[in-house]
């Protein structure tokens, strides 16, 4: 695989069908679980800690799946989606550095909503900021992580945890 420093959705989708990065390895989930457009910038080095760098966009559709069923006559984006886009991001970092493996959302420290997503959004920016790779028996990243709505920082995540599993039992 050639490394590149950004990703159109075309080139997202071969990572959510297993093609990215080898069978086997990390992937993205399908639409409609696939929570960014793009990724416009990714590095291994700069970010807040120097270790790497991650931004990816979301075009927010007022037709999105999301708000029909998210709460009735007040739709909004559930949270844990932007938590999931952070996640997946992680998760896509792992393997585009090499990890081996499938990957597993391990947790997080601090999250916090400070706003919502709603029709009238149009665009959501990620910023994840790689504070730690760890490559041992489990390959694991670490992140602080922003999610932007239009012009505003309204989820923020620190800690966040991603591992790559050779053997999926060992995830549980």
């Amino acid at each position: 695989m050639k490394r590149k420093n950004k990703y159109n959705l075309e080139e997202l989708m071969t990572c959510a069908k297993g093609m990215l990065f080898g069978s086997g390895n990390a992937q993205l989930p399908l639409p409609p679980m696939l929570m960014f457009d793009r990724i416009t910038h990714i590095s291994e080095s700069g970010g807040n800690y120097g270790k790497g760098e991650i931004i990816a966009e979301l075009d927010v559709k007022k037709d999105a799946w999301f708000f029909d069923c998210h709460f009735y006559a007040d739709p909004v984006m559930p949270g844990s989606l932007g938590v999931d886009a952070m996640w997946q991001l992680i998760g896509f970092f792992l393997g585009w550095i090499g990890g081996e493996g499938r990957g597993r959302a391990l947790g997080g420290g601090k999250i916090k909503f400070t706003g919502q997503v709603t029709r009238e959004t149009k665009l959501l920016i990620y910023h994840l900021h790689i504070k730690r790779i760890i490559k041992s028996k489990l390959i694991m990243g670490i992140a602080d992580a922003t999610m932007q709505a239009d012009d505003r920082i309204i989820y923020s995540g620190q800690d966040l945890r991603v591992g790559l599993f050779q053997n999926l039992s060992e995830a549980n």
